[in-house]
């Protein structure tokens, strides 16, 4: 009898596999809660709750087959993130639930995810093109994202992504080449080596004027000692 498997996604990363009946078991010892997202074998995707109830897995992630040339587009890079927070009007954004799949494309920002209406759950996905991203703000693992909106007067849509990890973090601000750093904030990953260059010799000034310094004390001390 056909006994499939499932890996457990934990704060951006998968675990296992386990069978059914592990997960069950990890269930009941509260190792694990309900919400927490299985992946089958065959990349779909399942709460514990689902697969406690018999639900069959919702399939995995495929690339939209109605927006022409962008479906195509060389992918960059992909991580894992949650959505934390929206703020503004402009692009009509689900209410993600759980792991995101987060890709950097060619021209395009890819944000593709679950989310739950009544009772069932659904899938969907939100394109922002990569030069109407105007800022980013790097915040640990944490990255804000202002986006322009196609309507006059409605300003800047911000979205907040969690990407588990500042290395995550720093790789998704990287590939946006066509954002400036949200005023007051840090340079954005990969964008400080220009900057700081202008720093080099002055910090060499005071590696050589605190070798001098060290140097004549301990000349000092010698001589008195001798």
């Amino acid at each position: 009898m056909d006994n499939p498997v499932y890996h457990v996604v934990l704060e951006g990363r998968t675990i296992g596999p386990y069978d059914r009946r592990t997960i069950v078991g990890m269930r009941i010892k509260k190792t694990l809660t309900s919400d927490h997202v299985l992946v089958g074998a065959d990349g779909g995707k399942l709460t514990v709750a689902e697969l406690v109830h018999g639900s069959p897995t919702q399939p995995a992630f495929e690339p939209s087959r109605g927006d022409g040339a962008a479906s195509y587009s060389v992918v960059q890079a992909t991580c894992p993130a949650t959505l934390v927070e929206v703020e503004g009007k402009g692009y009509a954004i689900p209410p993600f639930k759980g792991e995101l799949e987060v890709r950097v494309q060619t021209k395009v920002l890819r944000i593709a995810g679950r989310y739950r209406e009544g009772r069932a759950w659904k899938e969907d996905r939100v394109k922002f093109p990569l030069e109407d991203i105007a800022h980013a703000r790097l915040r640990g693992s944490i990255v804000d994202l202002w986006v322009r909106t196609s309507k006059a007067g409605e300003g800047l849509q911000r979205l907040t992504l969690d990407m588990f990890s500042p290395e995550a973090a720093g790789e998704l601000t990287e590939k946006l080449t066509h954002s400036a750093p949200w005023p007051g904030s840090e340079p954005l990953a990969g964008r400080a080596a220009a900057g700081s260059t202008m720093l080099h010799p002055l910090l060499w000034a005071a590696v050589v004027g605190s070798a001098v310094l060290v140097g004549t004390i301990l000349v000092w001390t010698l001589t008195r000692r001798f």
